[in-house]
Parts: C-alpha cells; structure tokens; sequence
C-alpha cells in the first residue's frame, strides 16, 4: 500500500474563497413629512349635448361630448357616513351641467379649463383632471380631445397648471 504525501502543496495550488464584493449603499435618503392624505372622486363617461367648436356648423348644432373628472380630495379625517363631510358627485355633475350650458366655447381645452376651475372651487378639492372629448368629429376616432390637469396652489385658492395636452 502506498503510503500517503507528507510534501506540502505549493501554494498556486491551494483553493481558496473569494471573498464577496461589498454592495455599495444607497445615499441616505432625506427624510420628508409624510404627504397628507388624500381620496380620490371620479365620475367617468359623464355624456352631454354641447355647443362647442370653431367652425360654423359647430357653432350651430350640439354634439356630442364625453367628460371624465379624477379629483384628489383632502382627507378631513372620519367620514363616519356624514353626507356633509364629503364632496358629492352629484353636485360635480350638476356643477358640469351648468358649465356645459351655459353657452357656446370655440374649444375643448377653454372647456376643460372651465370644469377644472369649478372644481377647485370646493377648498376641498386638491387638484382636477379633467378629460373633454367631442365624440362624432372624424368617423375613423371614436374621440378627439384634451385632458388637463390643475391643482390647488400653497396659497389657498391659486390652481397650477400641469401638462395641458
């Protein structure tokens, strides 16, 4: 029997571990106040009559538009199923109602500005997208259109513009 090597490895020979690359840390990130919180209303595919457009034929005839409204509205605490401590829909649409009747506009984005602005109206509401669409303007589109979106400014009552399309 063959009796076992005492000579010592040389030293290419010795397997060693690698030891794992340290991942690099992120910066620390700065610490913010929490956003408020907020809920949100929508009223979605609201369809209404309007006279609205630039051209003459528009400008004599309705036609057909559809409206969706995304608001962010200010958390005031429990709602406790109080009718008073929410912002009603049914208002909204009344409140879209009256925009869109109260006569004709060249175009959808004056619309869209109007509905957003009668929003913003209620302190509670934090910011508006509003969607207007005109439904029957080119049989190849099942719409055309232009959603905006405004927000409450920090100084109570001031709205700020955001991506106008």
């Amino acid at each position: 029997m063959p009796k076992p090597s005492t000579r010592a490895k040389p030293a290419h020979a010795k397997l060693t571990r690698a030891k794992p690359a340290l991942a690099k840390s992120a910066p620390a990130k700065r610490a913010t106040a929490p956003a408020p919180a907020s809920m949100r209303i929508q009223v979605r595919d609201l369809m209404l009559s309007a006279k609205i457009g630039l051209h003459q034929h528009e400008r004599i005839a309705n036609q057909r538009i559809r409206i969706n409204l995304d608001l962010a509205i200010a958390d005031l605490g429990e709602i406790d199923d109080d009718y008073d401590k929410v912002v009603c829909y049914g208002e909204l649409v009344t409140g879209v109602r009256h925009v869109v009747g109260a006569g004709h506009v060249n175009l959808v984005e004056t619309l869209a500005e109007r509905i957003a602005a009668m929003c913003l109206a209620d302190p509670r509401v934090l910011s508006a997208r509003v969607r207007v669409e005109k439904l029957d303007v080119f049989p190849e589109a099942s719409s055309v259109g232009v959603e905006i979106e405004r927000h409450r400014g920090n100084g109570g009552g001031n709205v700020t513009r955001k991506g106008a399309s």
